[in-house]
C-alpha cells in the first residue's frame, strides 16, 4: 500500500513516510494509491469482533504489517523497552505513592545485570528518576558496541555503569548475591529490573491463542538441551565450557533467571498429576517450592539438574526447542534480505530475530496454523553480524539502515566503572562510592 498526493505529484509515500510528512511536496493530502479491497466473508468474520479489533482489521487494509509489526521502536531499539518504559514509570509511581504515605524521603537502588538490550532499555526507562539510583552490570567486551554505547554514553546523575570482566552469568549472579545479602539490600533498598521482577514479565504478556511456543537458542542451548532431554546444565557434556560468544550476543548467557518460574509450574503440575492421597493446595505449593528450592541449589552447586520425564512431558505439550548455529544465522538474514520468492518481502533481521526466524523455519505446521516470530531488535545494533550475512550484496550499505539516533553514538562521552573481577565484594565497593557521589 502506497500513498499518492491529491494534486498529483509523482512521488509515492509508504503510510510512515505519509505520517511523518503530513502534507504532500505540492501541497496536496495523501490518499491511497488503490483503495482496498474488503475480504469476501468480512461481514460474517467481524460481526462478533470487539470494537479494538475491528479497528485492527479496518487500519490493517490501509497499513502494510511489515511497517507496524514490530516491537523495536522504543528509545533503545529494542523490544525490552515494551517493559522497562513501562516499568521506570511504575518504579517512580509506586516509590512517590510510598514517600507520600510515610511522609519521608526514601531512595531505591536499582540492580540489573544485561547481556546487551535490557541495560539500555532499563536506563532509557529510569534517567533522570527521582529517588532512584540504577546500577547496570554488564560483561566488559561481550556486547556488541552499539548496546555498550546506548548504555555508557547516558550522563544523567542517578546512572551508573559496570563493565565487569566476566560473562553475564556472572554479572547476574552478583545481581542475585547482593539481594541475599540482607544488610546490604535494606541499606539500600535495592529494586530489580531484569526478568526477576514480575513486573518486567507481566508487562510483556501476549493475549495470544497459541498451540506451542517455539524456544529457539543459539549454541548456547541449555534450554533447547533442556527440553529434549529433561537436563538443565550450565556446560554441556561435562566439559566446563559454560557460554561461547556468537554472532547473537544478547543470548550468550548460560541461565535463564525466568525459567525458574516455569519449572515451578510443571512441577506444582506434576504433583497434582501423581499424588496418591489427596492434597489441600498450601500442601502442593509448599511441596513444589521445596522441590524447587531443591532444584536451583543444585544449579548452583553442581551446575545442573535433572528432571524426572513426567515433568518434561507436561513441558513439551506447550513447548518445543531448536538449537541454531552461527552460520544458520547469517543464511537465514541472507535469505530474507534476497527471497527468492518474489511475492515476499525484503527484510533485514537482527541475528537474534534470525534465531526465532530460523527455527520457525523448521516446523511442519498445518494450513490453518500461523507463526508469529517477534522481532528482538534493530538490525543496526549488531552490524558485525548484519554485514557479514549481506557482505556479497553490493547494493546494501550499512549506513543506509542506521537510525538517526546512532549517528555519532560511538564517539559520545562516556561514563562507566570498571570492575576488574567478577566479585560480589568488588561491585559492593563501587556501588557504595557512587552513591556516596551521587
Amino acid at each position: 500500500m502506497k500513498y499518492r498526493s491529491t494534486r498529483g505529484s509523482p512521488k509515492l509515500l509508504s503510510f510512515s513516510e505519509a505520517v511523518l510528512v503530513g502534507l504532500a511536496e505540492d501541497g496536496g493530502l495523501f490518499i491511497p494509491e488503490n483503495m482496498p479491497s474488503l475480504p469476501e466473508n468480512w461481514s460474517k468474520a467481524w460481526s462478533d469482533l470487539t470494537y479494538k479489533s475491528l479497528a485492527l482489521e479496518i487500519f490493517s487494509l490501509y497499513i502494510p504489517r511489515e511497517e507496524i509489526s514490530q516491537l523495536f521502536h522504543g528509545p533503545t531499539f529494542a523490544f525490552k523497552d515494551v517493559a522497562l518504559q513501562f516499568l521506570g514509570n511504575l518504579f517512580e509511581y509506586l516509590l512517590e505513592k510510598k514517600n507520600k504515605e510515610k511522609k519521608e524521603e526514601e531512595n531505591i537502588t536499582v540492580l540489573g545485570a544485561t547481556s546487551g538490550d535490557t541495560g539500555s532499555a532499563a536506563i532509557y526507562g529510569l534517567r533522570g528518576k527521582k529517588n532512584i539510583s540504577v546500577f547496570i552490570l554488564h560483561p566488559r567486551g561481550k556486547v556488541s558496541p552499539v548496546q555498550e554505547a546506548q548504555m555508557t554514553t547516558v550522563l544523567d546523575k542517578n546512572i551508573h555503569n559496570l563493565a565487569v570482566e566476566g560473562t553475564f552469568d556472572d554479572c547476574q549472579d552478583i545481581v542475585k548475591n547482593l539481594f541475599a545479602d540482607r544488610s546490604f539490600n535494606e541499606k539500600y533498598h535495592l529494586g530489580a529490573i531484569n526478568s526477576i521482577n514480575w513486573a518486567r514479565i507481566l508487562a510483556q504478556i501476549m493475549g495470544l491463542p497459541i498451540s506451542k511456543l517455539v524456544v529457539s537458542t543459539n549454541s548456547n542451548d541449555i534450554l533447547d538441551r533442556f527440553f529434549k532431554n529433561g537436563r538443565y546444565e550450565r556446560s554441556k557434556g561435562g566439559n566446563g565450557v559454560t557460554v561461547i560468544e556468537t554472532l547473537s550476543p544478547a543470548m550468550d548467557i548460560a541461565i535463564s533467571s525466568n525459567f525458574e518460574r516455569l519449572l515451578w509450574y510443571l512441577v506444582y503440575e506434576n504433583i497434582g498429576k501423581k499424588e496418591e492421597e489427596e492434597r489441600n493446595e498450601e500442601e502442593k505449593v509448599k511441596e513444589t517450592s521445596s522441590i524447587i528450592r531443591e532444584w536451583m541449589q543444585n544449579v548452583k552447586v553442581n551446575k545442573s539438574l535433572v528432571v524426572e520425564k513426567s515433568v518434561l512431558d507436561i513441558s513439551l505439550r506447550d513447548f518445543i526447542s531448536e538449537r541454531v548455529s552461527d552460520q544458520e544465522t547469517l543464511d537465514t538474514i541472507k535469505k530474507y534480505y534476497a527471497p527468492e520468492n518474489e511475492n515476499q518481502i525484503s527484510y533485514i533481521l537482527d541475528p537474534h530475530t534470525a534465531v526465532g526466524v530460523a527455527a520457525a523455519d523448521r516446523q511442519n505446521i498445518s494450513p490453518n496454523t500461523y507463526q508469529i516470530c517477534l522481532a528482538t531488535a534493530h538490525p543496526a545494533k549488531f552490524s558485525q553480524a548484519v554485514e557479514k550475512a549481506l557482505e556479497n550484496f553490493k547494493e546494501f550499505k550499512f549506513e543506509n539502515i542506521l537510525p538517526k539516533e546512532f549517528i555519532g553514538l560511538l564517539e559520545r562521552e562516556r561514563k562507566v566503572v570498571f570492575v576488574e573481577g567478577a566479585e560480589p565484594s568488588l561491585v559492593k565497593q563501587v556501588i557504595e562510592n557512587e552513591l556516596d557521589n551521587e
